[in-house]
Formats: structure tokens, C-alpha cells, sequence
């Protein structure tokens, strides 16, 4: 009996859909964490060095057990996150992990063996559809390289014949077989790293039901809207926008810093030694030699990932109210910083106005005008965000706009092109 799988292999989660090809029936897997059950499982490796006869042996853990791994020895562990968003990127081959060299494709294949484990699947007979998005993460992304380094991963952790399918064609796929009759439909999927657009025609009863007619995608989303928050609120109580005086002359403080930092996932490349010299060379003269001191001790006590979810946590918080707080303490270093809803608009502006231009490409791509749209669907967290919403309101209409299992949507759409592709 072949059991079909559809894997969303996302930024910051991953999601698994299985079809049974006898009742036809599709579910989400859900992830034993902390006594309770889910539908996601984090995109998160954690690494470290386990000393024995002379020897050293590297281990790791993934998911949620790579979350409380990190938590608890955070000075002797090495955290990797958003690995999905190097795929496309010729500038990150490998990574040195406590003296052993990891690649790309090896670490993207742990995480996948580990997940497979966790959801606990019988993978006899199994048929693998998963996820790419439209436009792999990066300015200079390499769409071929990300593709190949994707299936690359997959034959890491033993899948060397997988599927693969555009994740907004499969956000949209149980939505568009919902529809009564014929309708152009455009699917935004938003992701932790990419947005993707596609604009789909949906004829029931045709040979082909679903054609795809023109898609669009950007490498910013949830993490983008993330990133902000830490550059507007954090990055400053840490010395950004400040000066030092090496020759005497104010200088600011080097910007580069704060740009590895506002990306949490690269917080712990800054641990590097001639890093940590270079800000206790510019804080010897800097004008706010405190704020540096808490740099380096955030860098140097892996504070990145806690950091993290208080940022998340008030970006969502911000989804439903007209205003939230940003709180976070570590090691005399607080944080208690009111956030209005408009305020965050304003600091999105110029991602909403990318995504905003990349919805008018999926419409050219297409060559489909705005008002022959009949349905809008969107699916992923970001999707919640009230100004995202409002781009699609105001060019579609409130009432041709709609969404739905943002979390599962892709997976469960994959799994269910598998079966079409199979003639099931």
C-alpha cells in the first residue's frame, strides 16, 4: 500500500500531511511536545560535544528537543536555525560545529531524519511530495542551486526520489476543489523566510482542474516583520545609533553588527573571537559603554533564540490589539518597551510595499488583471497581520478575500497533488 506524504519543510516550521490511499483521507501529523499535541514542528537544530576517552563525539537534537537542549547548556551548544534560508545562497556551503564540517545539505538532512523520527511513519511504500517556495530566500538567490540542494537534503536523510510542488499551489489546492464552479483564484503563502504568490484557474470537471497560470515570490516574510522589531526597539539599548572616539573623533558604532543581530538566527555567528575583540576594542571609547557590555553578554550567553520569542511574541500580540509591550530581562539587561500597532506599520512599510509589488508581478506573470480575480486565499502566520490583510482587501475586496489552516494548508495540499499525480 503506498502512503503519500506531503512535507512543508518551512523556515521556522515544518509540517506533515499523510493521505491513506484507502480511505483517502488526509491528516496533519501532530508532534508529542511537553505533554501537549501540535501540528508543527520547529526548524531547529541544536549541536554539541560530548567528551569520553580522549575523544569527542558531536551530538545533536532537533525540533523541540533541540529547543530544551539549547536551554539548558546555552554556553556549550551551538543553535541552527532558518536553514531553509541558505538553500539558494552560494555564499554558505558549510559550518564548522565543535571541529567537524557540516554541509548545507547534511544538516537540512539531520533535521529531516529527526523529523521523520518524531512523527514515527512507517516509511515502506511512502511517496514524498514536498514544498519549494516560488523564490528561494536571498537577494541573490540561485533558484537551480536551491532545488538541488533541496532534493540534495531529502537523499541525505535516505529520500533520494522525492516530488516536488510550489507551496502556494498547494496552499490553495483544498481551497479551489471547495469551489462550486469555475474561478480564477490567487493563493498567497506566507512563510517564515519567503512569500509566494500564485494565480491558479480552477475548472471542475476539466481534465486538468487545476491549472497554474503565473506566480510571483520574494524572500521576506514573518522573519522580515521580526527583524524590524529587533532593529527599531533592541538594536538601539545595544548600541546601535551610538558613537566611539578611537582617534579622539566620534565614529559610530559599526553598523554591521546590528544587521547580523536584528536577524536572530545568525546571533550566534557573531561568537567568533574576532568579533567579540572588535566590540571590546570600540567599547573601551564608546560613549555608552553599557550598551555594549550587554551586547556581548546577549552574544556570549546565547540569548538570541529567548530573544526571539519576546520579539515574536509581541509582533503577534500586535495581530489582535491596537498595541502591546515588548518585555525581555536577562542578566541586568531590561527591556519594557510599548509597541502601537501603527508604530510596527510604519517600520513594515517597506517590505508591505515589496510584497504589494510582488503581487502586481504574479498578476503580469499571468496576465491577469485585478478585477478578474474571483477569490483571494491566504494561508501562514503572517497572514494575520493586519496590514498584510489590508494590501488584499483594498486591491480585491474584503468579501473575495479569505483563509485558512495557516499553518497546515501546504502540507496537506501536497499530499493531495501526490495523489493526483498518481492517479489516485
Amino acid at each position: 500500500m503506498t502512503t503519500i506524504l506531503g512535507i512543508d519543510f518551512g523556515t521556522t516550521n515544518s509540517v506533515f500531511a499523510v493521505l491513506d490511499t484507502e480511505s483517502r483521507q488526509v491528516t496533519t501529523r501532530r508532534f508529542a511536545v511537553g505533554g501537549e499535541d501540535y501540528d508543527v514542528f520547529r526548524t531547529v537544530l541544536c549541536f554539541w560535544a560530548d567528551q569520553a576517552n580522549g575523544r569527542t563525539t558531536l551530538r545533536h537534537a532537533a525540533g523541540p528537543a533541540a529547543i530544551l537542549a539549547y536551554l539548558d547548556e546555552p554556553l556549550d551548544s551551538r543553535l541552527v536555525m532558518s536553514t531553509k534560508t541558505y538553500l539558494a545562497s552560494k555564499n554558505f556551503t558549510a559550518t564548522n560545529l565543535f571541529g567537524r564540517t557540516l554541509t548545507l545539505e547534511q544538516l537540512i538532512g539531520l533535521f529531516l531524519r529527526d523529523l521523520f523520527g518524531a512523527a514515527e511513519l512507517d516509511t515502506t511504500g511512502l511517496h514524498i511530495v514536498a514544498g519549494r517556495p516560488v523564490q528561494f530566500a536571498g537577494e541573490q538567490a540561485d533558484d537551480a542551486l536551491g532545488q538541488t540542494r533541496l532534493r540534495a537534503a531529502f537523499a541525505e536523510a535516505g529520500f533520494p526520489s522525492i516530488d516536488l510542488a510550489l507551496e502556494p499551489e498547494a496552499a490553495g489546492y483544498r481551497f479551489t476543489r471547495a469551489l462550486n464552479g469555475a474561478a480564477t483564484v490567487l493563493v498567497g503563502d506566507f512563510g517564515g523566510g519567503t512569500s509566494d504568490f500564485s494565480v491558479l484557474r480552477f475548472d471542475p470537471g476539466a481534465d486538468t482542474p487545476i491549472t497554474a497560470l503565473g506566480r510571483a515570490g520574494v524572500g521576506i516574510a514573518g522573519d522580515s516583520f521580526d527583524a524590524r522589531i529587533m532593529d527599531k526597539v533592541v538594536a538601539p539599548l545595544l548600541g546601535k545609533n551610538t558613537t566611539y572616539k578611537p582617534w579622539g573623533t566620534d565614529l559610530p558604532v559599526p553598523a554591521e553588527w546590528y544587521s547580523a543581530f536584528a536577524r536572530w538566527h545568525r546571533l550566534s555567528m557573531m561568537r567568533s573571537p574576532r568579533t567579540m575583540r572588535d566590540i571590546a576594542e570600540v567599547r573601551r571609547t564608546a560613549d555608552h559603554p553599557e550598551r555594549l557590555d550587554h551586547l556581548v553578554s546577549l552574544i556570549e550567553d546565547e540569548q538570541g533564540y529567548s530573544l526571539y520569542r519576546a520579539v515574536s511574541n509581541a509582533k503577534a500580540a500586535l495581530s489582535s490589539a491596537d498595541s502591546t509591550s515588548l518585555r525581555f530581562d536577562h542578566a541586568g539587561f531590561s527591556i519594557d518597551q510599548p509597541i502601537a500597532r501603527t508604530e510596527f506599520e510604519g517600520w513594515i512599510a517597506p517590505e508591505l510595499k515589496r510584497l504589494d509589488a510582488t503581487i502586481t508581478e504574479a498578476l503580469a506573470a499571468s496576465n491577469i488583471a485585478e478585477h478578474a480575480i474571483d477569490r483571494v486565499f491566504l494561508t501562514g502566520g503572517t497572514a494575520f497581520v493586519p496590514a498584510v490583510r489590508a494590501l488584499f482587501d483594498t486591491r480585491f475586496g474584503p468579501e473575495r478575500v479569505s483563509g485558512g489552516g495557516e499553518f497546515v494548508s501546504v502540507a496537506e495540499g501536497l499530499a493531495l497533488i501526490g495523489a493526483e499525480r498518481l492517479g489516485l
